[in-house]
């Protein structure tokens, strides 16, 4: 049985629910925040040496199919190994963030899209994160090595 505060407290906090419209995670910048700001910054700028500089570069990556396909993969399943990344050499473990909906991997990701891009970049949408999830898993060294031949290409600077 509930008492009358506790269905008070639900009935306000689905109120705010419906008046808010989406949940917090549904927020680009919300999801990129309790996801991935912690290693990458609340900017994107990364940490020398420990974790990738976003900003900049995310946009960039996004312009090509192949380049969208690896953020999704990297994001999804993860990576590890040593990486180059603004002339710096960082070796680390990206974490998979698979237990994310589609929804919020295709909103942390456009959030990563928006810091300070060179150049726009289509968003991502949930069917696009739905699509290489079907692909099935890929472990954090086939990432790396997908890296490895986008870096090969000239896709990833």
């Amino acid at each position: 049985m509930q008492t009358r505060s506790a269905r008070g407290f639900l009935t306000h906090a689905a109120l705010a629910a419906v008046i808010a419209g989406t949940p917090a995670l549904a927020v680009p910048k919300a999801t990129y925040v309790a996801r991935c700001a912690m290693c990458h910054q609340p900017g994107g700028e990364g940490l020398a040496g420990q974790f990738p500089r976003l900003a900049g570069r995310g946009a960039a990556i996004a312009q090509t199919p192949a380049g969208r396909h690896y953020l999704a993969r990297t994001v999804l399943h993860g990576m590890y190994g040593t990486i180059l990344v603004d002339g710096q050499s960082i070796t680390g473990l990206m974490p998979s963030m698979v237990a994310m909906t589609d929804a919020e991997i295709a909103e942390a990701l456009n959030h990563v899209l928006s810091l300070k891009p060179a150049k726009s970049a289509t968003p991502f949408k949930p069917a696009e994160i739905a699509a290489v999830r079907a692909e099935g898993k890929a472990s954090g060294s086939q990432n790396a090595e997908l890296r490895r031949q986008l870096v090969d290409a000239g896709t990833i600077k």
